[in-house]
């Protein structure tokens, strides 16, 4: 009978990304516990079950190591917001943005410590700081498209695009730091409350 590779032998046999989604996996948990400057790198390599030199060799030190987590959550929440207002000229901008709010805010909910540490520990520091502004800038564009297809097809009115968006993007980041603060909070209400407030000033 052919013996069995050990677990230890099987788990060095992890395809690359995979290893890689394992360490930000962890380094996720362990940065939305400590925060940044108190989280160690042993700590996420033992959560990881890897050693820690193996942490450096695939993500680089520990400032990397956040700015990785920081992309990866960044295209998490566009993820969750296309999962369920995919881009589709074919039903009315109003309903694809008030989806999109809603989808954004059960993220954070769900989410909340990770929230709270990597976005907005981030964006108060350098080199965060311009790694968050390109997530956001990417939220910006998604919305900016909306709203300009929209305007092609006489469901949103014509403001200018860009700040527009940009006033989405920040209204909505606030609402969510605000969310993440509070022990409960419902993520429906909120985007329901604010797709009110902000969408009188689109329609046409």
């Amino acid at each position: 009978m052919a013996a069995q590779p050990s677990r230890r032998s099987a788990h060095k046999q992890l395809p690359r990304a995979v290893r890689e989604q394992q360490i930000l996996d962890a380094a996720g948990q362990v940065f939305s516990r400590r925060g940044y400057h108190a989280a160690s790198m042993g700590e996420i390599a033992e959560l990881a079950g890897i050693s820690k030199p193996m942490v450096y060799a695939y993500l680089g030190n520990k400032e990397e190591l956040f700015i990785a987590c920081l992309r990866r959550e960044g295209a998490r929440v566009m993820a969750a917001v296309a999962e369920v207002a995919p881009f589709d000229l074919d039903r009315p901008v109003e309903e694809q943005f008030h989806r999109g709010l809603r989808a954004f805010f059960r993220f954070v909910a769900e989410h909340r410590d990770t929230w709270a540490v990597l976005h907005n520990q981030g964006r108060r520091q350098e080199p965060f700081g311009s790694v968050i502004a390109e997530i956001r800038l990417r939220w910006v564009e998604a919305i900016a498209a909306g709203l300009r297809a929209g305007q092609r097809k006489g469901t949103a009115a014509a403001p200018d695009v860009l700040p527009a968006a940009y006033a989405i993007v920040g209204a909505a980041e606030s609402v969510a730091d605000w969310l993440v603060e509070q022990e409960e909070g419902d993520p429906e209400r909120l985007a329901d409350g604010l797709a009110a407030l902000l969408w009188g000033g689109f329609a046409p």
